[in-house]
């Protein structure tokens, strides 16, 4: 890529990732001092394919409020969660392992478990389960339940009655769910002074998977895990010693990231490039590992947000936070990460996508649009740009960031064969992008999200392409109506926006079959 083209070619193949160069372009005459980007996408064959569930749903189990679910009967809450379907709704978080399942409909106030006397108070009962999963099966998603690791033998082995009890419960009321063990388990020493090896957890694991085998309804259910936080030298230790014992034995290999612990103050911090960066040596760390066990074995980043401490208020759910998350979808996509989960769907700390009083925030009209523009194909993309030559020593970032996929298979207002583009702005200036080879002259249709109100950046309501987003009733999302631009008409792209682009009718090769 050219030195001064502040550009991120996302999608090139993996043979080509540290080549930086652009196409070489002619300069055309009187164009001066400003960006002029050229834009391609290889039309004939993906560069990864992801899952269908690609973009997933976390609750934590913080959202219990004295042992009940009832408000996941909201018709408001399944209407928003039917919008990203289809999905998976993982029920984790760090009370995970202090969660009790007892078989009983109305529970004795008596509760048991580990802990920290605020963990005491935490129980499922059967019927917070059959809320959850009805909620999960009535918005279209497939419920992933994570199994309390924490109750233990005197040898420190996994100790798994409780669990037992859960899973045939579970199946006398014939629930299709998936399953794990644990929640950051290489992180148990602080919550309860007591460790696991990855070891042991891989025990564990091959204990669970024979419990299942067990149970007619599981025995060929999916298991998950083994969870692991931030891939730091330990954690990659304990990832080893997991994969030794039980890499064959889950059906995806899943890891958390949080880009920040708690350091952002201010709403720019959310446009440095080099917090969005952060990730890409994550996923190199885990891939590592996971290709030296079992080349080939599906990984999915499974817990990711702003902070691990729930976020902060007006930063983490405001506009600016989806720059983050955009690019963590492109990201991730390109470098074929099958699965990534969002914490939390609702009401934990600020980093939810839908809030305590069941209002969408920004990440939640990103996300719907996502689901409904992009497939699970992903496209390289070719560029060729024109800037200013840099100051001396300067390093520039890659502040525009551009992203492809085929045009999602479940979104009718487009023929297959159409391409959606994803662009992220970060300059506090527009950018122009020329479409070129076999996206020249085609109909575009553009949707354009940018923060609504006096607030800007700061902003937890927003607007497509001039017209505010909101749900039109408690049954009923709003209709996302896109601009069409006319054939061959330069793209414009607004300062510091994210923004998707279907290009229609290429009948790209690549998208017309499922």
């Amino acid at each position: 890529m050219a030195p001064g083209l502040a550009l991120m070619a996302a999608f090139s193949l993996p043979s080509q990732a540290g080549d930086r160069r652009a196409l070489p372009v002619e300069k055309p005459s009187g164009v001066k001092g400003r960006t002029l980007i050229l834009l391609d996408v290889n039309t004939k064959s993906p560069v990864r394919i992801i899952s269908e569930n690609f973009l997933s749903l976390q609750l934590d189990p913080s959202i219990i409020h004295d042992g009940w679910l009832d408000f996941l009967s909201s018709r408001r809450l399944v209407t928003l969660a039917r919008g990203l379907a289809p999905a998976f709704l993982r029920f984790a978080g760090k009370r995970t392992d202090f969660l009790q399942f007892h078989n009983v409909k109305n529970p004795a106030k008596s509760r048991g478990g580990p802990g920290p006397d605020y963990y005491l108070k935490n129980y499922e009962d059967a019927r917070s389960l059959d809320k959850l999963y009805n909620f999960a099966d009535c918005s279209g998603l497939h419920l992933i339940f994570a199994l309390n690791a924490l109750r233990r033998n005197p040898n420190n082995s996994w100790n798994s009655s409780n669990a037992l009890s859960l899973l045939k419960y579970s199946a006398s009321k014939k629930y299709n769910i998936s399953w794990e063990l644990g929640n950051e388990p290489n992180n148990y020493r602080t919550l309860i002074g007591r460790s696991v090896n990855g070891s042991q957890l891989g025990k564990d694991y091959t204990q669970l998977r024979s419990l299942m085998q067990l149970i007619r309804t599981y025995s060929r259910a999916h298991l998950y895990g083994p969870n692991i936080g931030r891939p730091r030298k330990n954690v990659i230790a304990f990832l080893e010693g997991f994969m030794k014992v039980a890499g064959g034995t889950v059906d995806a290999v899943t890891w958390q990231h949080y880009y920040i612990d708690g350091r952002v103050a201010k709403v720019t911090d959310f446009l440095k490039t080099r917090l969005l960066d952060t990730l890409s040596d994550q996923i190199r760390k885990v891939q590592k590992v996971v290709n030296t066990y079992t080349p080939g074995k599906k990984i999915w980043l499974e817990g990711v947000g702003t902070t691990s401490s729930g976020g902060m208020n007006n930063l983490s759910d405001s506009y600016a936070a989806g720059f983050l998350w955009l690019n963590t979808l492109g990201l991730l996509a390109s470098q074929g990460i099958d699965v990534v989960v969002r914490h939390s769907f609702l009401d934990h700390g600020h980093n939810h996508l839908v809030d305590q009083n069941f209002n969408p925030l920004p990440d939640y009209w990103l996300s719907l649009l996502y689901k409904r523009l992009i497939g699970p194909k992903v496209l390289a993309i070719h560029v060729a740009g024109l800037q200013r030559k840099p100051r001396p020593g300067r390093v520039i970032r890659d502040k525009l960031r551009i992203y492809a996929h085929c045009t999602s298979y479940h979104n009718h207002n487009y023929v297959r064969g159409s391409i959606t583009l994803y662009i992220i702005n970060l300059h506090r200036s527009r950018k122009k992008i020329k479409l070129a080879g076999t996206l020249r002259d085609k109909i575009v249709h553009q949707y354009l999200l940018q923060p609504y109100g006096k607030d800007g950046l700061h902003s937890k309501l927003v607007q497509l392409n001039g017209q505010p987003l909101a749900m039109v009733d408690d049954g009923t999302l709003p209709e996302l109506k896109p601009r069409p631009l006319r054939a061959g008409r330069t793209l414009v792209i607004p300062p510091l926006t994210m923004s998707f682009y279907v290009v229609k009718n290429v009948n790209a090769l690549a998208c017309r079959y499922r």
